[in-house]
């Protein structure tokens, strides 16, 4: 018995050493390549992108598919990453790592490849020659179901920016879970306009036996224009969130040529908003690499059709001085003016910042808008941010600021010239020419022997005096003609703002 138990005690102890090191996965591991060698498999490959680089859709479901099995956890070698919720880590297979999975009995297993030279990844399904036939077709549809869930589940919208490298081989876009809050109920905009916006995405997603019937590309186009600041990277936030679509935000500074751009169009994917922000500087731009009729035909071509349910958006600050070939109907399919803040948006301003649904002073910034917006809503969005703890200093410092930036000063050490706003010259210059001069006195040029009086700016001088008329163009007259220009300005947002379909126009 003595014997018996000195034979037993060894045995036991190289049990539990082989079951706690690395001994026991290598037996498994050459049982496992004894019994490949015994059968007979088949192997299917689902390379990233097709010939064309364009990104395959069933390479991204079965990534999705693989990453949520329990058994990356038994991968050699598994990424962490924290997910976009709180105390949240996702797995991730790593390049050329494998993993098993069992469906209906049968066991399949997945590589994750990465080719060194190109960059190019791929996944190879390796499968039984006995079970390829009862099982490839059920098992590919419960990959497409199993995706459906976890991207419902998930919800995960991503903002993805192209890179000017060739660090990853022909992959141009690199992505960052996008987690900004807007929405449509904290953009500042008039509710009728913003409804219309969101009943438009609503009918646009249900509308994809309309475009196929009548033969058109089943996406949509918008313009967004109006000064820096007035919320137009905060609408395509707010519309992102509503559609939960992937943000593809293009920077044509790190775009080489034509065929780049096309190819940046190719690897996006459905369900996007494709974004080009600042296009009027781009294209006022002579050092762009980017020709001219490739951003027509990004915007309208062969290849913009690469993809279905996408929607573009374009941004400028000004649209005035664009080719009417990008703006027209087709390329461009509505027209969304930001303007400057004007009341009705300081008040929305002060409701969602401070609380304030009304106020002693509201009288007396009405007033000082009347006068004209020379503010953006970014301007007054940061004064409330920053005095939020007091409404009132915020006030107070809204209708200081609107007053300087308002107020034309006198020049003391030269007669330089200054307009009350930076954009007189450009609403009113159309129809109100007007010369200005470095001197102390303004002369109107004389147009078909008439005079025009109607003022283009305010000159930074002790005195204003048109040459044209009698009297002097004192105090009071500056009053009048910033309570008239303001009527003007606001009368023309309002405008501007309803301009939303040029085919209604």
């Amino acid at each position: 018995m003595f014997l018996y138990l000195l034979a037993i005690i060894p045995l036991c102890l190289l049990v539990k050493f082989v079951s706690k090191t690395s001994l026991l996965h290598i037996l498994k591991k050459w049982l496992r390549s004894l019994q490949d060698k015994c059968y007979v498999y088949q192997f299917y490959k689902v390379p990233e992108f097709n010939h064309n680089m364009q990104e395959n859709q069933l390479y991204r479901k079965i990534s999705t598919y693989l990453n949520s099995l329990p058994c990356v956890e038994d991968s050699d070698f598994t990424n962490l990453f924290s997910g976009s919720k709180p105390n949240e880590i996702n797995l991730v297979l790593n390049a050329n790592q494998k993993i098993v999975d069992n469906f209906l009995g049968a066991r399949v297993s997945w590589i994750n490849e990465k080719n060194e030279k190109t960059g190019h990844k791929s996944f190879v399904l390796k499968i039984s020659r006995n079970d390829k036939r009862q099982i490839i077709r059920t098992y590919l549809q419960h990959i497409h179901s199993k995706f459906d869930e976890v991207e419902q589940r998930r919800k995960e919208v991503r903002l993805f920016v192209n890179k000017n490298d060739e660090l990853d081989g022909d992959r141009r876009w690199i992505s960052v879970a996008f987690t900004h809050p807007a929405s449509f109920d904290t953009v500042v905009m008039e509710q009728d306009l913003k409804n219309k916006v969101k009943a438009d995405l609503e009918t646009f997603l249900k509308s994809k036996q309309h475009y196929n019937r009548i033969g058109r590309i089943w996406k949509r186009n918008y313009l967004l224009h109006g000064p820096s600041g007035t919320g137009k990277s905060t609408f395509i936030a707010a519309m992102a969130n509503f559609l939960s679509y992937d943000v593809y935000n293009i920077d044509l500074s790190k775009v080489s040529d034509d065929s780049d751009l096309k190819l940046l169009l190719l690897q996006s994917t459905n369900k996007s908003l494709i974004v080009i922000e600042d296009l009027d500087s781009y294209l006022c731009n002579n050092s762009t690499a980017l020709s001219f009729s490739a951003i027509l035909n990004f915007m309208d071509g062969i290849f913009s059709c690469c993809a279905d349910e996408r929607i573009m958006i374009f941004t400028m600050n000004r649209k005035d001085q664009i080719d009417p070939a990008i703006l027209r109907p087709g390329r461009i399919d509505h027209h969304i003016h930001f303007p400057l803040c004007d009341f009705n948006a300081f008040k929305s301003l002060a409701n969602s910042h401070l609380g304030l649904k009304d106020h002693k002073l509201f009288p007396q910034v009405e007033e000082n808008f009347q006068t004209g917006s020379v503010l953006s809503p970014a301007e007054i969005s940061e004064i409330m941010i920053s005095n939020r703890s007091s409404p009132t200093r915020a006030l107070k410092l809204v209708i200081s600021t609107h007053r300087s930036n308002s107020k034309v000063i006198p020049s003391r050490t030269s007669d330089k010239i200054e307009t009350i706003h930076s954009n007189i010259e450009a609403d009113l210059a159309p129809k109100h020419p007007l010369w200005l001069s470095k001197s102390r006195s303004v002369r109107p040029v004389e147009e078909s022997g008439e005079s025009d009086k109607y003022p283009q700016g305010l000159i930074k001088s002790k005195s204003v005096r048109p040459m044209a008329e009698s009297g002097t163009f004192g105090k009071e007259s500056v009053n009048e003609l910033r309570k008239f220009y303001g009527l003007i300005r606001i009368k023309s947002s309002r405008k501007k703002s309803l301009d939303f379909d040029t085919s209604e126009k």
